[in-house]
């Protein structure tokens, strides 16, 4: 059988099931990894690019990955024991394996290296990384979270699974990878995990991994949120259901936290009930209470904002705790993106001083203008030194002709507990990005690849500084050193914030 005919298959295939998952979901748009998958088909897998280094881009930003082909969707996490050691990962849209990312001198200069992928499945099958988390360990260990997504030829669907990798040199490697919770597809489809660790350093669960996710496409039975804990670095994950069993399982966007004495926290968006959704452990993951509401909303699964031309902004939570020793010691903070009244999207913010039992109400977390403009793929990080509350998201307000496609990664932060944040907000992006303007052809017409910029960006804050990271186009009029084409780049980006 030929490549082409062999790719075929495999997307027909992949057709059929995005189909199968839009009705099961209620939700019209392909699973995020469509456009992997439309470019291999097309070109099959490029090359490994190897070893990477970062360059420079203005006075401030720094293009991390600097590769050929698109990233998306990006995770970052920092070392307690060594701050200046970050560790961060995104998608490869032409490419199978994960990335990852690495710097020792917080954040100035960085590597790149792929993640590991188990054996595909069967004759010509195929399996690639999707959706990075990222966590360290007490003990300076990295860890890397994702999903492996495998296909075989024509047939469908051969399943996806669990990946949590490890690295003891700070994310410059990762020489192996734990990968469980194996579904053929037929009950569920892992998707969009999200992990934490436990580094309070006098909790009894202290340095358990907690990874969560959304079984998607598979109703009350086979559906719902799974949290995975491991309590031996890594090496084994035990598996739960922490949602209502009885439910309808149609969820995605699952967030998971730690209290300051080792309490568990998970928060979700449950687009069947329009819901934040919340549940919690007091014993290290084991079991779970009931579910409850942080808050209801008017978006229930994502929207076509303007600034994405192929592809919708997922609502989904983002929440963490304020593990430092302030006055807000032990509050939960819970972040989504949701519309406004002017027909526009903003970021949000409730907070619990009683371990989710209540919330506070509603609060926007970014500055407000006349004019309209939209935020979007967010991410929250509270710094367990200052207890400063800190937030990153896309923003739009840069645009002046109206359109409200120019993009720029935007900062705010709160130094008292979420009550009010820092205005005007901080740019960080030292230029604006157009998903509709690619490679001087405008617009687009399907030249850019529909990933886009993805679900989500990440941010870490740790005494004081706060490391943002995001994809954006920038560079998409450039020819980066050994690339043979260039359409559509989106690159992953980082700064610091002091």
């Amino acid at each position: 059988m030929s490549l082409n005919r062999m790719w075929f298959g495999i997307i027909a295939s992949a057709f059929l099931f995005s189909t199968f998952c839009a009705a099961q979901n209620n939700n019209p748009r392909n699973p995020t990894w469509w456009d992997k998958y439309d470019y291999l088909f097309r070109n099959g897998p490029d090359a490994s690019v190897g070893s990477t280094s970062s360059v420079s881009s203005g006075k401030s930003n720094v293009d991390i990955s600097n590769e050929c082909g698109p990233q998306s969707e990006t995770n970052i996490a920092l070392s307690s024991v060594n701050p200046k050691n970050l560790a961060a990962g995104s998608n490869e849209i032409f490419r199978l394996p994960m990335r990852g990312y690495s710097s020792s001198n917080g954040g100035s200069n960085w590597s790149g290296v792929d993640l590991p992928l188990p054996p595909a499945i069967g004759t010509n099958g195929i399996d690639f990384g999707s959706d990075p988390t990222l966590a360290f360990d007490t003990l300076g260990n990295t860890f890397y979270g994702y999903i492996v997504v495998f296909f075989s030829n024509g047939n469908g669907i051969n399943g996806t699974q669990m990946a949590v990798a490890r690295s003891t040199d700070g994310g410059k490697t990762y020489p192996s990878a734990t990968f469980f919770s194996f579904s053929s597809g037929s009950d569920h489809f892992n998707d969009k995990p999200m992990m934490t660790v436990d580094t309070n350093p006098n909790s009894p669960y202290k340095d358990n991994i907690y990874i969560a996710w959304d079984a998607a496409s598979g109703g009350s039975t086979g559906g719902g949120i799974r949290i995975a804990t491991s309590t031996d670095h890594g090496a084994t994950f035990n598996v739960v259901r922490a949602d209502d069993p009885k439910g309808p399982g149609r969820s995605i966007g699952t967030t998971p936290f730690v209290g300051p004495n080792g309490e568990v926290y998970v928060a979700w968006n449950d687009y069947a009930a329009n819901t934040i959704a919340f549940t919690r452990s007091l014993d290290g993951g084991r079991t779970w209470a009931p579910q409850t509401v942080v808050t209801s909303k008017q978006l229930a699964f994502d929207v076509a904002v303007p600034a994405e031309s192929f592809r919708a902004a997922l609502v989904y939570p983002v929440c963490d705790t304020d593990r430092s020793s302030g006055a807000h010691r032990g509050r939960l903070y819970c972040s989504w993106m949701d519309a406004t009244a002017a027909g526009t999207t903003d970021i949000y913010l409730s907070y619990s001083d009683d371990r989710g039992t209540t919330w506070s109400s509603k609060q926007t977390v970014a500055d407000q203008f006349s004019t309209k403009v939209d935020r979007f793929n967010h991410w929250m990080s509270a710094d367990p030194v200052t207890g400063d509350l800190n937030f990153s998201f896309y923003d739009t307000r840069n645009d002046t002709t109206g359109q409200r496609y120019m993009t720029d990664i935007y900062f705010t932060q709160s130094q008292d507990g979420g009550g009010t944040f820092r205005s005007p907000n901080t740019r960080v992006s030292t230029v604006s990005s157009n998903e509709h303007d690619c490679n001087g052809v405008f617009p687009c017409s399907g030249i850019n690849y529909g990933n886009q910029q993805g679900d989500y960006e990440g941010l870490v804050s740790f005494g004081g500084i706060s490391h943002p990271v995001w994809t954006d186009s920038r560079r998409q009029q450039d020819r980066i050193s050994g690339c043979s084409r260039n359409l559509g780049m989106e690159e992953v980006f980082t700064a610091t914030v002091k």
